[in-house]
């Protein structure tokens, strides 16, 4: 079939992509109305934030499963190295299994959850265990859905802070784009350490350099996915290995697992994963904006190239000095990986898309029997 370009919504409808294109799209729009939204929240979540992120017996956890909790990956470590709080990332699906790892009853623990829906079986169970493991337990609610669980659970309650992002981002297709990409920079602008105008000028740097990925890589991506991969690996480093894992993970869900996803480190690619490139392989090395990552990931890009195994060797990210061929770069403001995250991840959802769509799938619903589904069914939530 022809690559049907983002815009084009009627063609997308004939195809079963409509609402999934469109929540690509319009993302760029999304998160200039989530600045205004978080200026006007921004006396509510500093008041219920207080100085704990100041206090060093304070521990921060953000949690969520899946894509939401790749999330939590992107931006923990970011949070952790601004403030004296102990600040990680735990999936819920760890949380839940192996409690004791992460809680301590007499340790001060602030949960913050990353739910679409806010009501996956996890999202709420998570809540519940620390209501009943830690004696200052806190919770703020990063979601898109007014009427999910947490949001309905935490309403009026003086322990939970509940952060709605703009209704259009609780998406009606299957894979999770607008809501990760407003989940994530709105964690990034409650939680960061520089002044709040600063946080919100960040996030329309974000939209804007977005907005001229989306039309830059609208095209590229589509006639990518023409070729017949039938393996993607995404590398990436820092925060933005959680990118690459977030990446695969659009592709293995569009495609109903019929294109295998992989993802790993440029330095830790070289240590066994390697040996699963061959010539039907797309290689995706997602360039960090810390010079110092980007010699390392350049040095492999020279390395994959050179061997010419890979079917395809390419790279997205800000423009930079290394290197060259067929990156697919911008030129990026100076701001840091977790920042600039969503901006690489909009070519990954658009590629995902197309390859759905090349494959002659229903990209809003990869999966009509049903056996894999919007939100998490048939866990069960067991007590220890």
């Amino acid at each position: 079939m022809d690559a049907t370009p983002l815009s084009d919504s009627s063609a997308w409808q004939r195809l079963g992509g409509a609402d999934t294109a469109a929540e690509i799209a319009q993302q760029p729009a999304l998160w200039e109305r989530l600045a205004e939204d978080l200026a006007q929240a921004r006396e509510r979540v500093q008041a219920f934030l207080g100085d704990r992120l100041s206090d060093p017996r304070q521990r921060v956890l953000f949690t969520g499963a899946g894509s939401s909790g790749f999330i939590a990956d992107m931006v923990a470590d970011r949070i952790n190295a601004q403030w004296p709080a102990d600040v990680r990332a735990v999936h819920t699906t760890s949380l839940l299994t192996h409690p004791a790892l992460y809680l301590q009853r007499d340790r001060p623990t602030l949960l913050v959850s990353f739910a679409r829906s806010g009501s996956s079986p996890e999202s709420v169970a998570a809540v519940d265990l620390l209501r009943a493991q830690v004696d200052d337990a806190r919770f703020l609610d990063i979601t898109c859905n007014p009427d999910g669980e947490l949001a309905r659970r935490g309403a009026g309650r003086e322990d939970t802070c509940t952060l709605l992002m703009p209704p259009a981002s609780c998406d009606r297709a299957f894979a999770m784009t607008s809501s990760l990409s407003c989940m994530l920079l709105s964690a990034l602008c409650v939680f960061d350490a520089a002044p709040w105008p600063q946080r919100l000028e960040h996030l329309r740097e974000a939209a804007a350099l977005a907005r001229e990925g989306l039309a830059q890589w609208d095209a590229p991506a589509a006639a990518l996915a023409q070729r017949s991969f039938n393996r993607v690996i995404y590398l990436a480093s820092g925060p933005l290995e959680a990118l690459a894992r977030e990446a695969a993970l659009k592709v293995l869900e569009l495609t109903a697992g019929q294109t295998l996803a992989l993802a790993n480190t440029p330095l830790g690619f070289r240590h066994g994963p390697k040996s699963t490139l061959d010539g039907n392989t797309l290689v995706v090395v997602i360039r960090s904006a810390n010079a110092l990552a980007r010699r390392y990931e350049q040095d492999l890009l020279d390395e994959l190239r050179r061997d010419g195994v890979a079917g395809q060797v390419l790279s997205i990210g800000p423009q930079s000095d290394l290197g060259g061929g067929d990156d697919h770069s911008l030129r990026a403001p100076p701001l840091d990986d977790a920042w600039l995250a969503p901006v690489w991840l909009g070519f990954a959802q658009l590629y995902a898309l197309q390859r759905s769509a090349a494959l002659g799938l229903t990209p809003d619903n990869p999966f009509p029997d049903g056996t894999v589904n919007r939100v998490v069914k048939g866990v069960v939530i067991h007590h220890g």
